[in-house]
């Protein structure tokens, strides 16, 4: 049976406090920080699916965090951002390409039938699970927008 991804943090978090990897330990025990406090609030144990959906955001906020650290010339913040994503991405699984991502678009919009912006959320409904943590799901929404009007 493969790892888990709640006991692969939890390993690397030893790994890291036995190297020393102080950024890498951060990292690591944010995002646990973040899988605990939404366990504790919804008082679930959560799965692989749901930690992929936390370690999304995550890097996404980075990714946003970074974009303005960068048009405010704060180039030392904004690689400590890319930093920090770039250890997250390595408990995503492997990014869609674009040529996918528009292949699954087209797959879900003939699955759903949906020809206008109004079917827009049944098209979402199908993607999501599919696309989370392999494919930024705001480039998604943009491309699905475009086949769509």
């Amino acid at each position: 049976m493969s790892q888990t991804l709640k006991s692969r943090l939890q390993d690397d978090m030893k790994n890291a406090m036995r190297s020393k990897e102080k950024d890498r330990l951060l990292v690591i025990r944010g995002t646990q920080a973040a899988v605990k406090q939404r366990e504790i609030d919804e008082q679930i144990e959560l799965d692989d699916t749901q930690i992929l959906a936390i370690l999304d955001k995550l890097v996404k906020q980075r990714r946003d965090s970074a974009q303005q650290f960068r048009d405010a010339n704060r180039n030392d913040l904004a690689e400590k951002e890319e930093m920090e994503m770039g250890i997250l991405q390595e408990y995503l699984p492997v990014a869609l390409t674009e040529a996918e991502i528009a292949q699954l678009i087209d797959e879900a919009i003939s699955t759903t039938g949906a020809q206008s912006m109004k079917e827009m959320g049944k098209v979402m409904g199908i993607l999501k699970p599919q696309v989370q943590g392999r494919g930024d799901m705001s480039q998604v929404s943009a491309l699905i927008k475009q086949k769509l009007s």
